[in-house]
């Protein structure tokens, strides 16, 4: 037993982000500035992209991101079911409606096929989510929206470093939105980014992520002099800030020291895990780079004699923090009452919800912290084999 209880996702932070953070209090500008403007550089330049716009998180992202493909009332949105609530909700607070489609099983990514009976006359858009980090069939998904004209939004929440046929995810679709939240790959506590290939959409979100302004307050009270703006848009307070960015400027560098470190612990995993009577994730497809965000195992109660919920109250127990992505949307009351939706409407989305369990995985995470994570998982499916056995 762990004398100290492992947070889940607890991020790898190191000096050099520290003292930029310092640097950026002891300059006295610590709002969207020139730490933002350089993340936004790195970041463009890391992922390859033509445009890319710092916001305060990837649910900001997405919502702006849908408001620039011209997404509104009446207009329909398809998404996967199996993702956290702010990929709906960005649908929704644009003012279109959510429309779900069902999992491969397999991936746990959303299923072309699925997509393709939910297309309407009102479908304007795809909000693909890349789950775990493992890229979606994106040949099949281009050629869906080729065919019926619609705009691709990639939430990319989980996959800053993945790659599909050698090309970075997030510059597949119209926009591509990231994560930078606490327990993601890099982190800057709270924030998030859009990118894209157009000029003016970019221009158009930077807008809207301050207010509708034209200019931001580094342009208006730098050394240059003041410069007057005008508000041309209804926008919104989605700006990220200088303090932010110092941290993921230097997290962004040691992002692929960071993936080698994951991609261990999750190999680690699959060695400790393969011959116990639980799934584990799918290996990564050809031609893919995984970013290995997730390591999700699911729990069979019919098969180990012990429920997700009570598997998940055991981990802690054993002072191992456990998380679980995700309960699929139609699970949850506000999406049942406003949409109508049903779980079993979705059968592969809330098979696998109910059933998951997500393990630690940070580059924090040492081979100790691994080891006494893959005891707890041991020792507590060894007991309830037991116990069912006992009663056989």
């Amino acid at each position: 037993m762990r004398k100290d209880f492992l947070v889940f996702g607890s991020p790898s932070i190191e000096e050099p982000e520290i003292q930029e953070v310092v640097n950026v209090l002891r300059s006295g500008w610590v709002g969207t500035g020139p730490k933002t403007a350089q993340f936004e550089k790195d970041f463009s330049e890391y992922k390859n992209a033509d445009h890319a716009i710092a916001v305060n998180s990837c649910t900001a992202a997405l919502h702006l991101s849908l408001i620039a493909c011209g997404v509104g009332p009446g207009d329909e949105v398809i998404t996967t079911p199996f993702t956290f609530c702010a990929t709906v909700n960005s649908i929704i607070h644009s003012g279109a409606t959510p429309v779900l489609a069902d999992i491969d099983p397999a991936t746990m990514n959303i299923d072309p096929d699925e997509i393709e009976k939910k297309i309407t006359k009102n479908t304007k858009a795809l909000l693909i989510v890349h789950f775990a980090g493992r890229p979606c069939e994106l040949d099949r998904l281009c050629a869906i929206a080729k065919k019926h004209n619609l705009k691709i939004i990639e939430d990319c929440a989980h996959a800053i470093e993945s790659e599909y046929k050698e090309k970075k995810l997030g510059t597949f679709g119209d926009f591509g939105c990231f994560s930078f939240y606490v327990t993601k790959n890099i982190i800057t506590g709270e924030g998030g980014m859009v990118l894209t290939r157009n000029e003016e959409d970019a221009a158009r979100i930077k807008k809207l992520a301050l207010h509708g302004m034209t200019n931001d307050a580094w342009k208006r009270f730098a050394d240059k002099g003041y410069k007057h703006y005008h508000v041309t848009e209804c926008g919104f307070k989605y700006n990220m800030t200088d303090i932010q960015a110092a941290i993921g400027i230097h997290q962004l560098k040691r992002i692929d020291q960071y993936w080698i470190k994951r991609r261990e612990h999750w190999q680690r995993y699959n060695e400790a895990f393969s011959g116990l009577p639980i799934t584990i994730p799918a290996d990564p497809q050809e031609n893919t780079r995984h970013a290995y965000h997730l390591y999700t195992i699911l729990i069979d109660e019919k098969v180990l004699n012990i429920s997700r919920d009570d598997f998940l109250e055991e981990m802690t127990q054993h002072k191992i923090g456990v998380g679980v992505h995700y309960d699929s949307i139609p699970e949850h009351p506000f999406y049942m009452d406003r949409y109508g939706f049903r779980p079993e409407d979705y059968p592969n989305a809330m098979r696998i919800g109910r059933q998951t369990v997500s393990l630690p995985l940070s580059a924090k995470l040492t081979e100790s912290d691994q080891h006494d994570v893959i005891s707890a998982v041991k020792d507590i499916i060894e007991q309830h084999s037991n116990d069912k056995k006992g009663r056989a």
